[in-house]
């Protein structure tokens, strides 16, 4: 069986993060592409319903199957019940063809119970494959967006960090420059008062 177009973008996305660059002083955590990465995660999202029809049609052949062999079993059957009528019917041999009819029966019943545990096997054996087939695919997807859900937080929570950080900054800043705003302001008083007493002082005179 060739591989899906499913297995394909799964390995495109393996392939993907393989080459994707480590973040500066990190060795597990990457930098990607977020629109590449969220073009994989679209036509994944969008091929996984057609390929999980897919193995549901391959998973409904099971009755096509079954059908089939009992066709052919109920024919064996019939031809095995005509030869035996054929047989009964020549009197000079009744008993042979009593004990013969019985063999060919026997025998068809045998043959078409062999043919319904064949077809019933291998109908098992397609529906256990498209489900186990169909269960790891969802199980790779569910790994591919819990690993970026887990990205996408760690990357949010050191941002809030950072910008924190800057914010503490800034005020911080601010109320460093608070007291020389207000020792300026008490000196531009003290000169004012000082030349007010300076020309009290000449009119005086």
């Amino acid at each position: 069986m060739s591989s899906s177009r499913i297995e394909e973008i799964i390995e495109e996305i393996e392939e993907y993060v393989e080459n994707c660059r480590y973040q500066p002083l990190s060795t597990t955590k990457i930098i990607v592409n977020k629109e590449e990465l969220e073009e994989l995660l679209r036509e994944l999202r969008l091929k996984t319903p057609d390929e999980i029809k897919r193995y549901q049609k391959i998973i409904g052949n099971k009755d096509a199957i079954l059908a089939d062999a009992q066709s052919k079993a109920d024919h064996i059957i019939s031809d095995a019940q005509k030869q035996a009528q054929s047989l009964v019917e020549e009197t000079e041999i009744m008993k042979a063809a009593y004990s013969q009819a019985n063999d060919t029966v026997n025998e068809a019943n045998k043959q078409a119970q062999q043919i319904l545990d064949s077809a019933q096997s291998d109908a098992d054996n397609i529906r256990s494959s498209a489900i186990s087939y169909t269960d790891q695919i969802l199980s790779n997807i569910s790994s591919i967006m819990g690993n970026t859900i887990a990205d996408v937080g760690t990357k949010f929570n050191e941002f809030s960090s950072s910008l924190q950080s800057y914010y503490d900054l800034v005020n911080e800043n601010r109320s460093e420059l608070s007291p020389m705003e207000n020792s300026a302001s008490h000196q531009s008083s003290v000169q004012t008062d000082s030349d007010d007493n300076g020309t009290d002082d000449s009119d005086n005179e």
